[in-house]
């Protein structure tokens, strides 16, 4: 039996990162780290630009978002709406090159880098948030997670539910990472080396095409008709190639709508009908 949880119910980003955003917020605030600023400059391929340009309009707090060139428009736009301002990079993706370029903005302009890459109130979020919430879901249908599927980005997500889950339950972990060469919005290659990871055990690392992680969206779309994003297709591409038992549960961390523009690369070679050996999902 295998469930998904679909964590595009955050308010502001429409997906989990509204949890480590809002978590890095809070406990800058009371550290007074906006003391002396209320401008922040943050490094984003999407899902944390919104959320921290959503919370900023929140906070009264004037935020600029770095995204990397191949960044959809649409994500742009949505962050702009919020009055944030944009700077598209030449950079192709987030590694540590681009994370140190923004930190050095940052500090030219003595604007605040909460940076979702090193800052544990990332981690934090998770440990002691999605993975109680998800825990307590489990509970109330009288199940336990026997396997937890997640993405690999910046590792605060797997990590803290990797830590919480291995300490009570045993749970086996799976992270999920796009192929050598490929790139899929949301989760990022070992060699980018993402800080928690090295700090929780993960029993096995998965990798998926972005093509894969499409037709896992194109399968969740036809089947359960909901419109999941591209990290989550990835997580739908990658429990189909492992051998799991008792309850596995499936981390979504988005939906779909703001990838419409790469959707568009790979819709024209599927048929209009589909058939799917993923079985109907039920939902956390």
């Amino acid at each position: 039996m295998f469930f998904a949880k679909l964590e595009f119910f955050n308010p502001f980003s429409r997906s989990i990162k509204d949890r480590a955003v809002y978590n890095m917020m809070v406990r800058a605030f009371e550290e007074g780290v906006f003391n002396g600023t209320r401008e922040h400059y943050e490094a984003t391929s999407g899902n944390v630009g919104i959320a921290m340009a959503a919370l900023s309009a929140v906070f009264d707090l004037k935020f600029r978002a770095y995204i990397p060139r191949n960044t959809p428009k649409s994500t742009e736009i949505i962050i702009r709406l919020f009055g944030a301002d944009v700077v598209r990079t030449n950079f192709e993706t987030i590694d540590w090159s681009f994370i140190d370029f923004v930190k050095k903005e940052a500090r030219k302009d003595r604007a605040v880098n909460l940076n979702q890459f090193e800052n544990d109130a990332n981690f934090e979020a998770h440990y002691y948030g999605t993975a109680r919430e998800l825990e307590k879901q489990l509970e109330s249908i009288g199940k336990k997670a026997d396997v937890i599927v997640a993405g690999i980005g910046t590792s605060g997500h797997i990590a803290g539910l990797a830590k919480y889950f291995k300490e009570k339950h045993k749970t086996k972990i799976v992270g999920v990472v796009p192929a050598k060469g490929e790139v899929i919005p949301g989760i990022k290659r070992l060699e980018t080396r993402p800080k928690w990871l090295s700090q929780v055990k993960v029993d096995e690392v998965i990798e998926v095409t972005a093509k894969e992680a499409f037709d896992g969206i194109v399968k969740v779309a036809r089947k359960d008709g909901l419109l999941i994003g591209m990290s989550s297709g990835a997580v739908v591409a990658a429990y189909e190639k492992i051998k799991s038992e008792g309850t596995t549960v499936l981390i979504f961390p988005d939906d779909g709508f703001k990838y419409v523009e790469l959707f568009e690369r790979f819709l024209g070679g599927v048929p209009s009908r589909t058939s799917s050996q993923t079985s109907q999902l039920q939902y956390l």
